[in-house]
């Protein structure tokens, strides 16, 4: 799917025109510069066009020098990484030297550019986008991203070189290795194609982009998304972590199973959390992979079992998601990654009969009712599973809109201890019986 980058100096607007693109409230807008500084991505649609949009900002506030030197790597990482670029100016203050600089690094991609003067709100206003042709960017079409006004014209060029005809997916299980920079997700990838397709270093974000191997095993077409970090430019200091999150969330979308891959040197941190967040609200599957354990030193029989129970104990609304220890240099058990992968997808794909579910569940919630809720006695009636990949469940209670969330988590458990939903997120939602 394409991806388009919006890119501008501070405080243009572009927030404000990502949040009309993609229908929704995702960015912050404030009138101040330097707000935007966490990943901010998308998916938005024109005339049957789907493609990706990533709000660009992440600079960090201060002096003159910051401000230009970050504008400057995002307009880089955007030319590298991006299909089409939005450059977004300011109709109200005209053109500043930010907007000159930046135009100089765009003119010489050869990605599209799309030159947008935002805050034109009446056709009065169009004619303060007339300066902007000095840019060398080509026509600037004037627009409000607050009001919407004018925002189909430059769209309909944004788009117009998308296919509007839909990637054809196959049914082929796809794999993304998951996980921080130089935790080996190359190296597992390699080990398991059994070629040195990806390159691999030592150096942590060597891999520039995301990349698809296909793989026999047992008979079937694998497909594994290598999703290793940006490569470092001397240049860039600041962005990278950013679209390199925009990758890693590129990647759970196309994917079936999210494998998370952990360092064993240094265990789980904050930013592995982040992603099997990431993973666990796309409802793909979840395996973790704890990498590099041939060097880890002073380990014994125990340390599997310890360090399995330590990461649950860390990630308790986690506990249904398997920890494997594997090192991709030697192969150690590599091809379970495949094996649990492939058993998970097809627990995803799995459907249980009403009949089964009500005749395995129905006695705890009527030894364990849910607790009454502003004087209404509440009953759970019956379940029904109504979707696969992923599963979903749907609960049909008297009053489901006082149901509290210790007996949603109570439901989710039953259903978990009883039936075999190892590394596969399940969804529940709650109706009212009729």
């Amino acid at each position: 799917m394409n991806l388009v980058a919006i890119v501008g100096r501070p405080n243009v607007g572009k927030s404000t025109l990502f949040n009309r693109l993609i229908g929704a409230r995702l960015a912050i807008v404030e009138d101040t510069p330097g707000v935007t500084r966490d990943r901010v991505y998308g998916k938005s649609e024109w005339n049957g066009k789907k493609f990706d949009v990533i709000d660009t900002g992440g600079f960090i506030p201060g002096s003159e020098d910051k401000i230009e030197k970050a504008i400057r790597e995002q307009a880089m990482i955007a030319i590298e990484e991006a299909d089409t670029i939005i450059f977004v100016v300011d109709g109200i203050t005209g053109s500043t030297k930010f907007d000159e600089d930046l135009a100089v690094i765009l003119r010489n991609s050869v990605k599209p550019i799309v030159l947008v003067v935002n805050k034109c709100d009446n056709e009065m206003a169009d004619h303060n986008s007339y300066e902007f042709y000095s840019l060398g960017l080509g026509e600037p079409f004037p627009i409000s991203a607050v009001n919407g006004r004018s925002t189909g014209d430059f769209l309909d060029i944004v788009t117009s070189t998308f296919s509007d005809v839909e990637e054809e997916e196959t049914d082929d299980l796809k794999i993304a290795f998951l996980g921080r920079p130089n935790v080996g997700k190359s190296s597992l990838t390699n080990a398991l194609l059994g070629v040195d397709r990806m390159i691999v270093t030592d150096i942590p974000g060597t891999t520039r982009d995301s990349i698809d191997s296909t793989i026999k095993y047992h008979g079937e077409n694998i497909v594994l998304i290598d999703t290793a970090g940006l490569r470092k430019r001397a240049q860039v200091h600041e962005n990278v972590e950013m679209w390199s999150t925009v990758r890693t969330a590129r990647a759970i979308d196309r994917c079936d199973v999210g494998v998370l891959m952990i360092d064993a040197t240094r265990g789980l941190e904050d930013q592995d959390k982040r992603i099997l967040v990431q993973i666990e609200e796309a409802r793909k599957g979840i395996i973790i992979a704890i990498n590099k354990w041939d060097i880890l030193e002073g380990k014994d029989e125990f340390t599997a079992h310890q360090i399995r129970k330590e990461i649950k104990g860390m990630l308790q609304t986690f506990d249904y998601v398997p920890v494997i220890f594997i090192s991709a240099i030697t192969k150690q058990r590599i091809n379970k990654v495949l094996d649990d992968a492939k058993e998970i997808q097809a627990r995803r794909m799995n459907r249980i009969s009403t009949s089964k579910l009500n005749d395995t569940l129905s006695h705890f919630f009527e030894q364990t009712p849910p607790p009454s809720s502003r004087g209404y006695d509440m009953r759970v009636n019956y379940l029904t599973q109504v979707n696969v990949d992923p599963p979903v469940f749907a609960i049909f209670l008297n009053n489901p809109k006082y149901l509290k969330t210790p007996y949603k988590r109570f439901i989710e458990r039953k259903i978990r201890e009883n039936f075999d939903f190892e590394g596969t997120p399940i969804s529940l939602v709650f109706r009212k019986k009729n």
